[in-house]
């Protein structure tokens, strides 16, 4: 039974990561204008994302454009867009393999090839989020290098956006996820009996007198 909770646990976590991740890769706050004058009265808000741009208003209105052609954006957006799709569709792909290899599902009969496919969902899971990791980290990279290069005017720098924070996060889950999840496939391939309970009875058959067999069917 622990290594089926460590294993739910995994599968929990990971749902919570990819869900985050997502929303990571759809929302358009990437990099946000730094503020760093002073003096002046900030009059809107530039959002970048990897998708979109924005633009926020004092007054609290918004107005965002879709980045029309894909080969006008730089380098480390397309990448960005690639890496982080694809890290959501491992992730789809790694949920289906840890279902069908978890213990609390019928998918696959109970045993090592059992214990080997949910060991497979949690790699695939850990996988994901370093895949993440690559974007998140290179878009952070290079908005940290323009915000300390003096030679980047003061209008054009930006900070990190709370999608990278977001990102950073779901990273995280889904590593601790797979993580886990590898942890009770390996438990339960060592040790069948820390597994999750399963057990069949057959049903009790009628007797001439019309009472039910007292024998019990395992």
């Amino acid at each position: 039974m622990g290594s089926a909770a460590l294993e739910i646990l995994g599968l929990v976590l990971c749902l919570v990561g990819w869900v985050g991740l997502i929303l990571a890769c759809g929302l358009p706050m990437w990099q946000v204008t730094a503020f760093l004058d002073h003096n002046i009265v900030t009059a809107q808000t530039t959002w970048k994302g990897l998708w979109m741009s924005c633009v926020v208003q004092s007054t609290g209105h918004m107005q965002c454009k879709v980045y029309e052609s894909v080969l006008a954006l730089s380098a480390e957006v397309q990448a960005a867009r690639a890496l982080t799709v694809g890290a959501v569709l491992l992730a789809l792909v790694a949920l289906f393999v840890s279902l069908a290899g978890a213990q609390c599902t019928t998918c696959v009969a109970p045993g090592p090839a059992k214990a080997r496919v949910a060991l497979t969902g949690g790699v695939l899971y850990a996988l994901c989020g370093l895949l993440a990791l690559v974007p998140l980290c290179w878009f952070a990279n290079i908005v940290v290098r323009e915000f300390y290069d003096p030679a980047v005017p003061v209008s054009q720098k930006y900070e990190l956006g709370a999608a990278l924070y977001i990102g950073w996060a779901a990273s995280a889950l889904l590593m601790c996820g797979g993580g886990l999840v590898c942890c009770g496939a390996w438990v339960c391939a060592g040790r069948p009996d820390l597994s999750f309970p399963v057990k069949y009875s057959a049903p009790r058959r009628p007797t001439t007198s019309g009472d039910y067999d007292k024998k019990n069917y395992v």
